[in-house]
């Protein structure tokens, strides 16, 4: 299913729509300030299988994950007054700062050191997205700089229901001539 989404002020009844296939399980594929990106609830064990298997990625390499602000970053990771500084500076934006997970972060997203990557874009409906959700989601993974491939390696092989969020504007002319 696609789905376009007004990038500087997302639909919320299509955010909605978004976040009821997260909270059932779902994968999406969704905009940052960067690229695009693969995704699911951090807490949803088979989304995080189901991803791991789409991207053939070895499961001792955990995701980094995003969140809506500095708050909610602050309840899975340990934030320093040095570090909050730092990302109270650059964030929103294409950061992605690692620092120590705290025990709500599940295992399967922290490293073996219990750090954890976390990211806040300087992208409106991604932002939504995790705001509607009400926790995080994890990083995106690059797929293509610029474009939304329309085949992904692994799901036909998989099957499963992918949800495409598109931001159509100036800078990605490639996906309105292949939908």
């Amino acid at each position: 299913m696609f789905l376009t989404i007004n990038p500087d002020n997302p639909q919320p009844r299509l955010i909605k729509q978004v976040v009821e296939c997260l909270e059932r399980g779902g994968v999406i594929i969704y905009p940052t300030d960067t690229t695009y990106g693969i995704g699911c609830d951090i807490f949803n064990r088979k989304a995080i299988k189901q991803i791991f298997q789409i991207k053939q990625r070895d499961q001792r390499k955990p995701f980094s994950f995003i969140c809506n602000d500095l708050a909610e970053i602050s309840h899975y990771a340990q934030v320093s007054n040095f570090a909050f500084k730092i990302m109270k500076r650059h964030l929103p934006g294409a950061y992605t700062f690692v620092l120590d997970a705290t025990k709500i972060v599940p295992d399967s997203l922290s490293t073996k050191q219990k750090t954890v990557g976390v990211r806040m874009p300087e992208n409106e409906i991604c932002r939504a997205i995790v705001k509607e959700l009400g926790r995080p989601l994890l990083r995106p993974v690059p797929i293509l700089r610029g474009r939304i491939p329309l085949r992904i390696p692994g799901i036909s092989r998989i099957g499963w229901d992918i949800w495409l969020i598109l931001l159509l504007m100036v800078g990605f002319p490639w996906v309105k001539h292949h939908l």
